[in-house]
C-alpha cells in the first residue's frame, strides 16, 4: 500500500492562494486515480479533484476554474494548486490513491481561509 503525506496548508485571507503538496512512499504514474477531498467540520467528506493515470483531470463544480490538481511522476508528488480561495474552502484536504487493489489516504492537512 502506498503511503501519502500531505503539505502545505496554513491560514490564508480570503481570495489568497496555496499549494498542497502529496508525496507518495511510491511510484504513482500507474495509480488508477489521485485525489483530493476536503471534510469542512459538521460535513462530509466531498471530491474536489481528481487525476487519473492517463493524465485527465476533473474537478468538483464549487472549485472549477480556481483550483488545479497535477501530478510529478518523477518526485510522486500530487498538488493542489488553491486560487481565489473562499471562506467556505476551510476544510482538512486529504490526499487518496486509488487502484484496483489500494485505496491510499493521507493524513489530511487544515486550510483555513480568513480574514
Amino acid at each position: 500500500q502506498v503511503q501519502l503525506v500531505e503539505s502545505g496548508g496554513g491560514l490564508v485571507q480570503p481570495g489568497g492562494s496555496l499549494r498542497l503538496s502529496c508525496a507518495a512512499s511510491r511510484n504513482i504514474a500507474s495509480i488508477n486515480l489521485l485525489n483530493w477531498y476536503r471534510q469542512a467540520p459538521g460535513k462530509e467528506r466531498e471530491l474536489v479533484a481528481t487525476v487519473t493515470s492517463g493524465g485527465s483531470t476533473n474537478y468538483a463544480d464549487s472549485v472549477k476554474g480556481r483550483f488545479t490538481i497535477a501530478r510529478d511522476i518523477v518526485k510522486n508528488t500530487i498538488y493542489l494548486q488553491m486560487n481565489s480561495l473562499k471562506p467556505e474552502d476551510t476544510a482538512v484536504y486529504y490526499c487518496n490513491a486509488r487502484s484496483v487493489l489500494s485505496n491510499a489516504w493521507g493524513q489530511g492537512t487544515q486550510v483555513t481561509v480568513s480574514s
